[in-house]
């Protein structure tokens, strides 16, 4: 279900959305507010405004004094400030969220769009349990400082994010995957037959619209996308879009003009470059019941398709060399 706590990010920007309204109502120029209220930081009130910062609920109540809001507004946006700054009660509203996956849902709140590319992973929002599961235990197997205990946390923290796909007013979602994302090499047989059947699904949804990508396709100008990166678009156009660049172990969040138009550009080549929508679920169709027949007899030889893999003996490793 989705969370009952909206996001303190949706929140900051709804605030900040009606304190702009209010302060254009009362003809005040930022520079005036600033002026009459005694802040020291010209770009506190340009922060508040387009829902960037942590709202401080004295703050609201100056800016609220100098507006002359009456006491309906007053206690609406009261209430709201409280919610901004509530991380806490929202983190507990998904049951289970860590720091990573936490990123990731800030990102998400709120959006009127988010566009994905991903070149040998299925993103996170389509992906089934069991899918995660074995992407998380695999990426742990890198990592000498990983709690194996996380992986259960981790795997909910991802499904708990896919409730934003739910909504009547969810985002629009459009993807473009690699084929090799649901080759054999991405997990156990039967787990791949699942997560086929679960895009099957997903792609006919009216929000959501996924693009497969040959792997012979030509992409622009021999193009080769380095990297899996997200674009996240906002209904308010005051709020910056965000690109979200995934490296596998470290992410790269950008506001940035040039590297957002860079970006647009690629997933354009890609969509492009990629099957059709309609011809994007024939394909899975197709692969899902490949998928089926290949489960089968897979299924005994793998054991449990969902169990965590054990860990590797750390013994002459190449960083050691």
């Amino acid at each position: 279900m989705p969370p009952a706590v909206p996001s303190p990010i949706l929140r900051r920007r709804r605030l900040g959305t009606e304190l702009r309204s209010l302060r254009e109502a009362s003809g005040l120029t930022g520079e005036q507010v600033i002026e009459r209220v005694g802040w020291a930081s010209a770009s506190k009130l340009s922060r508040l405004e387009n829902g960037r910062s942590r709202p401080d609920p004295q703050d609201v109540s100056d800016l609220l004094d100098l507006y002359g809001a009456d006491d309906a507004i007053r206690a609406e946006l009261t209430a709201i400030t409280l919610e901004a700054g509530d991380m806490r009660a929202w983190l507990r509203s998904y049951g289970a969220m860590t720091e990573h996956q936490r990123s990731y849902a800030e990102l998400e709140a709120g959006c009127a769009e988010i566009c994905e590319y991903s070149p040998v992973l299925v993103p996170g929002l389509l992906q089934t349990a069991a899918y995660a599961r074995v992407r998380i235990v695999s990426a742990q197997l890198a990592d000498e400082d990983a709690d194996p205990q996380t992986v259960e946390t981790e795997v909910n923290a991802r499904l708990a994010r896919q409730a934003l796909l739910q909504p009547a007013d969810a985002p629009r979602y459009t993807a473009v995957l690699e084929e090799g994302a649901l080759s054999r090499r991405a997990g156990p047989p039967e787990v791949i037959r699942e997560q086929l059947a679960r895009l099957c699904e997903l792609a006919v949804a009216p929000n959501v619209t996924i693009h497969v990508l040959p792997r012979d396709a030509s992409i622009g100008e021999w193009y080769l996308p380095p990297t899996a990166f997200s674009l996240y678009r906002f209904p308010d156009p005051a709020d910056p879009e965000t690109l979200a660049i995934e490296g596998g172990f470290t992410d790269v969040v950008s506001h940035a003009a040039k590297a957002l138009n860079r970006y647009k550009m690629v997933f354009e080549w890609l969509c492009a470059a990629a099957r059709s929508p309609s011809d994007s679920l024939s394909w899975l169709i197709d692969a899902a019941e490949r998928a089926t027949e290949a489960a089968a007899p897979a299924t005994a030889a793998y054991g449990s398709p969902t169990a965590p893999a054990q860990r590797r003996s750390r013994t002459e490793r190449l960083t050691e060399r």
